[in-house]
């Protein structure tokens, strides 16, 4: 499942040995991607329906008021100090054509915002609600969306700090309009979520 968690430690495997064990999965086992995020690699498989339905949802919501953005799914990001995190956000905002001739992995710079989508596993909690928004933060990505399945509510990230993580959270449950701040500056309704639960 996604976050599934192989222990590790950065003495143990080095960023240049988990790009090569990632792209032989990606070219060999189509069903999986790996993460690293604060020493650890990170399997993550195929999503749920509901999943998916949620990240089209994103897409087609900014599509039509900013055509120059794009929501890119799954596009694997540089972050953490000194840039030895590699992560696969749920969706990665920055301007159309942005990423053009880059390989499997990103600099954060120029991305306007992150996007996760909690999942029903057993390391959800540390992963999505603790490792990456770190690891956002710890990058400059102004903004960081987190949709929490679990706890039905969307709790945006702002104002980064490299070592103190996001310093202003607001959370809003399945219903009600989250206001995205600045560069995003964006207002959605979320009430649809609530259709994308279970």
């Amino acid at each position: 499942m996604k976050g599934d968690i192989v222990p590790g430690t950065p003495d143990q495997l080095s960023v240049e040995e988990f790009e090569q064990i990632a792209a032989f999965a990606e070219r060999e086992i189509e069903t999986v991607r790996f993460e690293f995020v604060g020493g650890r690699m990170g399997l993550r498989k195929a999503t749920d329906g509901n999943h998916g339905s949620i990240v089209m949802w994103l897409i087609r919501t900014w599509l039509p008021s900013w055509p120059e953005l794009g929501l890119y799914p799954s596009r694997g990001l540089r972050v953490e100090v000194h840039r030895q995190g590699r992560v696969l956000p749920d969706g990665v905002l920055a301007p159309v054509g942005h990423f053009a001739g880059d390989g499997d992995w990103s600099d954060p710079d120029g991305v306007l915002m992150t996007m996760e989508i909690t999942s029903y596993d057993s390391d959800t909690h540390h992963l999505d609600r603790v490792e990456k928004p770190r690891a956002y933060a710890e990058a400059g990505i102004p903004v960081h969306l987190l949709i929490d399945r679990d706890k039905r509510s969307v709790v945006v990230h702002s104002e980064p700090h490299p070592d103190d993580g996001y310093r202003d959270l607001h959370t809003v449950r399945f219903g009600g309009e989250v206001k995205l701040p600045d560069p995003v500056g964006m207002v959605i309704d979320t009430e649809v979520l609530k259709q994308y639960v279970g």
